[in-house]
């Protein structure tokens, strides 16, 4: 792809979901570079113009003129126009549906409720709310459960057939904290075919590269 000009990934250092667009970015060998905001850029001009939400991640594309926001929309324009070889998707039914169908999981179960325990358990002014942390906790766990139940039913390596695809890597960026989110946790007891699932995720060279990147610049910004 060296005929490609670089994308554009508007991104922060601390925030999940900018990096599991660039993994897919590394998965596909697209060229990119990453331009990191800080909060007062990312709620103001001219990023709102990119994105009216104030949130990254955002990509912008000078090959083909678009700018596109939100983390799930943005790997499903890079899976329609860079993944011409299928590395990373299906192009049939029902599989091609699965895969959407786990992706729209990932952006409504796991970011939403993982993001929320991070939140009222590191952030939030008021501490005494134990009732929220429990509930956000038990939701990080029943997600955990929910593809350890499927990949124990289906037997398969992946969460749609053989195949890695787009869909098992939207959900590392959040699993990488999963020991910050519910500390002395193990989940590999309760769920051994995810941890397994998820460790061989771990293990491909693009995911290690998108980690170490993360690592490096997290201490700048």
């Amino acid at each position: 792809m060296s005929s490609i000009k670089p994308l554009v990934l508007y991104s922060h250092a601390t925030g999940p979901n900018p990096w599991k667009v660039a993994i897919v970015l590394e998965e596909l060998q697209v060229p990119y570079e990453t331009k990191f905001l800080d909060f007062a850029a990312i709620k103001s001009e001219p990023f709102l113009s990119i994105n009216p939400n104030g949130r990254v991640p955002a990509l912008e594309d000078s090959n083909t003129g678009v700018k596109i926001f939100e983390s799930g929309a943005i790997i499903e324009y890079l899976i329609e126009t860079y993944d011409k070889e299928a590395k990373l998707h299906y192009t049939a039914s029902p599989e091609k549906y699965l895969e959407l169908s786990w992706l729209h999981f990932q952006m409504s179960g796991q970011g939403p409720y993982w993001g929320q325990k991070a939140w009222f358990t590191y952030f939030h002014s008021d501490k005494n709310i134990t009732s929220a942390i429990e509930r956000y906790g038990n939701e990080i766990k029943r997600t955990l459960g929910v593809i350890d139940s499927h990949l124990k039913k289906t037997g398969k390596p992946y969460l749609v057939g053989d195949k890695i695809s787009y869909a098992d890597l939207a959900f590392v960026p959040w699993q990488t904290v999963l020991g910050w989110l519910i500390p002395d946790y193990d989940a590999s007891k309760d769920f051994p075919e995810w941890s397994k699932w998820n460790q061989s995720l771990l293990e491909r060279p693009a995911v290690k590269k998108v980690l170490a990147d993360k690592a490096a610049v997290a201490p700048k910004h």
